[in-house]
């Protein structure tokens, strides 16, 4: 199980990641807030803004206060770490 950091020591599954996206457009700010209404939002920003919004296989949305790049450049970098393996 290949686990990806989201931001102050919060860690999730990678396999399990369907899209980080950026919570500026208002189809992505209507998921959030249907999934903060269904109690499937999982807010990891410890208070600050949110930059990525990822997207996972159960249906939870996870608030992140890194940006998607940099998510998604740990996801890449942990693929790559473990091909090497």
């Amino acid at each position: 199980m290949q686990l990806i950091n989201i931001g102050f020591g919060n860690i999730v599954s990678a396999n399990r990641i369907i899209s980080i996206v950026s919570p500026d457009s208002a189809p992505i700010k209507r998921l959030v807030q249907e999934a903060k209404d269904a109690k499937t939002a999982i807010d990891a920003t410890y208070g600050r803004r949110t930059r990525a919004v990822l997207i996972m296989d159960s249906g939870h949305v996870i608030l992140s206060a890194v940006q998607p790049e940099t998510v998604a450049s740990r996801l890449d970098k942990d693929d790559k770490s473990e091909e090497e393996e």
